[in-house]
């Protein structure tokens, strides 16, 4: 598996010190410099970087602000950080850890220890970012899970509500699915249910769209900026990409091949209902295009 650079921001308002670092670790990481406290602050917004090098004695702003900063700000808080510096008494070393630092480098530094220090806690960046991600995927699909359909579906709500902006959501149900189990056996069964995931997942045009997994066969999707008619046109098309797939089932009373029902909703960003009553009214929607035949989509107001 190829993994991409991991980035390393470097905040040192001395341009000697700020490019013997980054020579240092451009063989082997995404390098981002910053000359001063509101650089790094801007950058780290920007770019997101894994790791800031960040010197604690800088004109305007001292480190021990920065990172101040990064801390009080939801988008910024988790970035590792890691002190660079000068002041080398054990009581400077101690302030730093105690306002969120990582670690401590005393200048003047020694390359082989930068490196295994910045190697270190790339690593351990590297794990936890692993585990937030399992911790999210539902194993069996790889889609999202519940949990984060749940944690992503109330920002998207708050932020529809917000900004007035329209937000779809859609219950995707796989149709005579027990049947399938039993007539092909379970292992099929999940085979199945992998290919309709991946789909659903290729259906989604932005980066904002959601599938997830939210239970047996059922897949929810989070469509938010975007209105009942575009809604109903992406999941028209991942009706279709299920058809193409041809996967036979002829254990279906609905077609010889393996079909998906779909009920869905749209918010208008009016504030007339709540998170909860624009899931349930995907729900029904998506018990009415079982009850009306299977292999459908009903959309709340376009029938």
């Amino acid at each position: 598996m190829n993994l991409e650079p991991q980035k390393v921001l470097i905040a040192d308002d001395d341009p000697i010190s700020r490019q013997v670092l980054a020579d240092l670790l451009k063989p082997e990481y995404t390098v981002l410099l910053a000359k001063n406290g509101e650089q790094a602050l801007e950058r780290a917004q920007r770019h997101a970087p894994d790791l800031v090098l960040l010197d604690v004695m800088m004109p305007d702003m001292d480190g021990y602000e920065v990172l101040r900063r990064l801390r009080a700000d939801p988008q910024t808080a988790h970035i590792t950080v890691i002190f660079v510096s000068g002041l080398n008494r054990p009581e400077d070393e101690a302030n730093g850890l105690k306002l969120g630092a990582a670690d401590y480098i005393a200048k003047p530094y020694n390359a082989t220890v930068v490196m295994a220090r910045v190697a270190l806690h790339l690593q351990l960046v590297r794990q936890r970012r692993m585990l937030e991600r399992l911790a999210n995927v539902d194993g069996l699909t790889e889609l999202a899970n519940r949990r984060r359909f749940d944690e992503l579906y109330a920002v998207e709500w708050q932020r529809a509500q917000r900004n007035g902006r329209p937000l779809s959501l859609a219950l995707l149900d796989i149709d005579a699915f027990k049947q399938y189990n039993d007539h092909y056996g379970h292992p099929a069964g999940d085979r199945a249910l992998r290919a309709v995931a991946r789909a659903s997942s290729a259906g989604l045009r932005r980066p904002a769209d959601l599938a997830a997994r939210y239970g047996g066969e059922e897949i929810v999707l989070l469509l938010p900026d975007t209105d009942a008619l575009q809604a109903r046109h992406v999941l028209d098309g991942i009706l279709a990409a299920i058809a193409e797939l041809q996967l036979p089932h002829a254990a279906s009373g609905v077609s010889a091949w393996l079909t998906a029902s779909v009920g869905g909703a749209t918010l208008g960003g009016n504030g007339a209902e709540t998170a909860a009553e624009l899931f349930e009214a995907a729900d029904v929607q998506l018990y009415r295009a079982k009850h009306g035949g299977r292999n459908r989509i009903v959309w709340r107001g376009m029938d």
